[in-house]
């Protein structure tokens, strides 16, 4: 599995950026808990709650090393 797709966190633009973080987002939840049928059964509030956290740490991390595409 690839975590960071390409291997670069540069993207074109704010949307693609969001993009990549979400994707990286999945795939990091995808590793940690590979089974998509347990994943998919014991989904809470909580656990979309740190899914959220996840992708927004991605993203501020994908802005970062796009200089926030300035």
């Amino acid at each position: 599995m690839e975590l960071v797709p390409g291997n670069s966190l540069i993207t074109a633009s704010p949307e693609d950026g969001r993009a990549l973080a979400v994707l990286m987002a999945r795939n990091t939840i995808h590793a940690v808990r590979p089974d998509v049928e347990v994943l998919t059964n014991t989904m809470d509030s909580e656990t979309l709650t740190a899914a959220a956290h996840i992708v927004s740490i991605e993203f501020a991390t994908i802005a970062a090393a796009n200089d926030y595409w300035r």
